[in-house]
């Protein structure tokens, strides 16, 4: 315990004095790099985890609530595993499916799967699709957010809360730290893990109609970074929550990272900072793994 104090006083001095927040967790297991520099990020609030710990990496206004828009639907995903009627069982979209907002993938009367709403939903952050996720669980939509706040109070997430399944409403809080956390539960379902890491899905609808939907995170198109797999991620973007990711990350050692950006001003800035957070903590950081 002594020289665990001692580390992390060290640790704390010196990452103040360049300007770079203190590792969140135990410092013995972690080796700072001697030449590391402070990074920058173009987005208000960000935050990098360890993905498979509990250790903060790095920090920027993590703490502070704002509107997390779509990532809403990683909580969305975990509260329906628990309550998933069958990923064969067939579903009809209906008109309590419409919802406003981003581009539409199903339409009125199409009958699609239980699985294929869910990764529509993921794959695609699809409004409606989300929707009809919720409805085809057999809550009802009060019901359904009632519990995705319990399953927050369970992950310990204090100041995240939710008014909605989809991500559009302004009350749909969290942090830069706790989505690190809510995304780092998500990721750890297979089902949740397997639809963020797709570029695109395809299915079929009942009535034969062939599908291909792409994928929001733009990271999984990015051809050029030869260091860093991109293993999954969730967009969002409302006016009111800028434009907001976090990502999964892994570099050539194998070492993965939980990479979050909330209310960037830039549509692909979001993950150019993700990328760019990752990429400092691979240089500057070791860890026992």
């Amino acid at each position: 315990m002594f020289w665990t104090a001692i580390v992390n006083i060290i640790t704390t001095l010196f990452f103040g004095l360049l300007g770079v927040p203190a590792v969140t967790g135990e410092a013995e297991s972690l080796i700072l790099n001697p030449v590391a520099q402070s990074v920058e990020m173009a987005a208000g609030k960000g935050a990098v985890l360890m993905a498979n710990d509990h250790f903060f990496l790095f920090e920027e206004n993590a703490d502070e609530p704002q509107p997390i828009a779509s990532i809403t639907k990683l909580m969305t995903a975990l509260v329906f595993l628990d309550n998933n009627p069958g990923w064969d069982k067939a579903y009809m979209i209906t008109e309590a499916d419409k919802v406003e907002g981003g581009r539409l993938n199903l339409f009125l009367g199409d009958e699609v799967t239980v699985k294929d709403l869910f990764y529509v939903s993921l794959v695609a952050s699809d409004n409606g699709a989300t929707l009809a996720l919720v409805h085809a669980s057999g809550l009802s939509e009060t019901e359904f957010v009632a519990r995705m706040n319990s399953r927050a109070e369970e992950l310990g997430l204090t100041k995240t809360s939710f008014k909605d399944p989809v991500g559009l409403s302004e009350y749909n809080l969290s942090t830069a730290r706790e989505v690190a956390l809510l995304a780092q539960a998500a990721f750890k379902r297979p089902e949740i893990s397997d639809a963020t890491s797709r570029s695109d899905y395809q299915f079929t609808t009942g009535g034969g109609r062939e599908k291909k939907i792409e994928s929001t995170d733009y990271l999984l198109f990015d051809s050029g970074e030869k260091t860093l797999t991109v293993l999954g991620g969730k967009t969002g973007y409302t006016e009111q929550a800028g434009y907001c990711f976090v990502g999964r990350l892994k570099d050539e050692a194998g070492r993965e990272v939980i990479s979050v950006v909330l209310n960037s001003q830039d549509k692909n800035g979001r993950f150019r900072d993700s990328r760019n957070l990752a990429n400092w903590v691979f240089a500057n950081y070791n860890w026992i793994r």
